[in-house]
């Protein structure tokens, strides 16, 4: 697997999942479970029964509440488009 990259910047990260045909959301089940806005996702697809799609306002807000930063890998390791992400915890 090539190397992935974090980062906090809005703009990067909403590049990187329309450049993916992805949308931001969040998962159901989780939206009143005491976390602010659910658990984030990025959907690919035709969304699923338990993903709820957001718009990037609210993504955004979420994304910021819970001090998350993006994790995501450009290029998987035989050169091919990586849809390979996930969101963590801040440093710091």
């Amino acid at each position: 697997m090539s190397a992935g990259e974090t980062t906090t910047d809005h703009d990067v990260i909403k590049k990187w999942i329309e450049e993916r045909n992805g949308h931001p959301a969040v998962v159901r089940a989780t939206e009143d479970n005491g976390q602010s806005g659910g658990l984030l996702r990025v959907e690919f697809r035709d969304p699923e029964d338990k993903l709820h799609e957001i718009d990037w306002d609210e993504f955004f807000k979420v994304f910021e509440d819970n001090k998350l930063a993006f994790l995501h890998q450009d290029k998987t390791a035989d050169g091919k488009v990586s849809r390979f992400n996930k969101f963590v915890h801040r440093e710091g």
